[in-house]
């Protein structure tokens, strides 16, 4: 969930209605960081800092890397949490995994991968678990995302040395403007819908990745929490329905996101695709190898959705 796209004008867009706060400090005093938020008014996320790792604000975003108490090292960008080494490697890779999987596994083939976004190289290394890709291609804007991330995060940037891969230093919206028909899936590691990512959450750029996708290809993309953004996630999968004939939300758990939840989208190209029912899925052996969290069963669960969650989204 990490790096970013520029922020180009489209044209009767209108702005949304997130500010950021403005960065807050590691509070020296009490050593502690603080997450703070328009995005999650009225609450906060705090983690024990041991020391900071590095700190450098690139040409597009503010990084901040540090060893927590309990959360290991943690990956901050623009004064939100990315990642954790705890959340990866002691409960299992659930974001990863999840807004990876649910689209690779409904698809019955994926043979071209894209991923904007995804600088720590997270869902890359999810990507490559599936013995189908032949190419992989990420896409992030910001080289110091990938830079930092293969120093101080090598178990999620391990994905940047496999073979198939090959990445791109760019904007997102300018490397999809010229593609047509050339991904099997797209994933879209986004961070939140505020600053730069603001348009990943509107309409125009889903219709960039319908054009870029292949017949019965799939997205993903990070959707946001249903506690805290049901209007943000109504609009979005309107966006959506308004351009790909299957559209639906999934969730899952992560401890240090706001409120424990991150959601997905993810949409199809076949009308007929059910994408809640996975076309592939890994061996029993093989889940226990390739995967900490997702497994066929949690697919298909991630899409049942509370009442008022599931009416809003009807």
């Amino acid at each position: 969930m990490s790096g970013e796209i520029a922020h180009p004008t489209i044209k009767g867009e209108e702005s949304p209605s997130f500010r950021r706060t403005g960065p807050s400090l590691i509070k020296r005093p009490d050593g502690w960081f603080h997450e703070i938020s328009d995005l999650w008014p009225g609450q906060a996320m705090m983690l024990k800092v041991n020391q900071v790792l590095h700190h450098e604000k690139s040409q597009y975003q503010d990084i901040l890397i540090f060893e927590s108490s309990d959360y290991g090292t943690v990956l901050v960008l623009d004064n939100v949490i990315q990642c954790t080494e705890r959340d990866e490697f002691a409960w299992g890779n659930r974001y990863q995994e999840m807004i990876t999987h649910l689209a690779m596994n409904s698809h019955p083939n994926p043979k071209k991968v894209l991923i904007i976004g995804g600088g720590d190289g997270g869902v890359l290394r999810e990507v490559v678990k599936h013995n189908t890709v032949e190419e992989a291609i990420l896409c992030d804007i910001d080289e110091a995302v990938v830079r930092l991330s293969k120093k101080y995060l090598p178990g999620m940037a391990i994905g940047f040395q496999h073979p198939s891969v090959t990445t791109h230093v760019r904007d997102g919206f300018e490397f999809l403007a010229d593609k047509e028909g050339e991904f099997d899936v797209i994933i879209t590691d986004s961070s939140d819908p505020e600053g730069p990512a603001e348009l990943l959450f509107r309409k125009p750029y889903f219709e960039l990745l319908y054009r870029a996708l292949k017949d019965g290809g799939v997205i993903t993309t990070q959707a946001e929490n249903q506690w805290l953004h049901l209007p943000l996630i109504v609009s979005l999968k309107k966006a959506c329905k308004e351009v790909f004939p299957v559209a639906e939300y999934a969730y899952t758990t992560v401890p240090t996101y706001p409120s424990g939840q991150i959601g997905f989208m993810v949409c199809c190209k076949d009308a007929t695709r059910d994408v809640k029912k996975p076309l592939r899925f890994f061996s029993d052996e093989e889940e226990g190898k390739l995967c900490r969290y997702y497994n066929k069963e949690i697919h298909g669960a991630s899409f049942v959705l509370p009442n008022f969650a599931q009416t809003a989204l009807r």
